[in-house]
């Protein structure tokens, strides 16, 4: 059986700007979602931890495997003001095969300390890139 092997790339969390507080703002919305915060969510046991669960939780498709399927699925979600995973969704799709995978394990996630803005919690979206690639 060849051997399968799955690379989630943290380095490369995507992140934009929207909705951040300017000069003039001084009220934190716990409504809005942000994307960047004075105090990021985080996965309990921090980075190291969420690579090693998307590793043990991740499984390469059989069918994706036997057709030669291979890429970079990016995944976008929410952390709400709970620490709960939400709204996540399909960025950048490869393969219905590989996307869902990629989505079950992301909603899978137990919860993480949520963000905060202003001593506020708030909705942070991330957009976490998991790698399939085939060995």
């Amino acid at each position: 059986m060849k051997k399968i092997l799955i690379i989630l790339t943290m380095a490369c969390w995507v992140a934009g700007i929207n909705r951040t507080a300017t000069a003039q703002e001084t009220k934190v919305s716990a409504d809005s979602i942000y994307y960047i915060v004075e105090e990021m969510p985080v996965y309990p046991g921090g980075e190291e931890a969420l690579k090693t669960f998307i590793i043990e939780n991740i499984r390469y498709p059989e069918e994706a495997v036997t057709k030669r399927i291979s890429g970079k699925v990016y995944v976008t979600f929410v952390i709400d003001e709970n620490g709960k995973v939400v709204d996540a969704k399909i960025a950048r799709s490869v393969d219905p095969l590989l996307d869902k995978e990629a989505l079950r394990v992301v909603k899978s996630m137990p919860d993480w300390t949520p963000g905060k803005n202003k001593g506020v919690k708030v909705k942070v979206s991330f957009t976490m890139p998991v790698q399939f690639a085939l060995n």
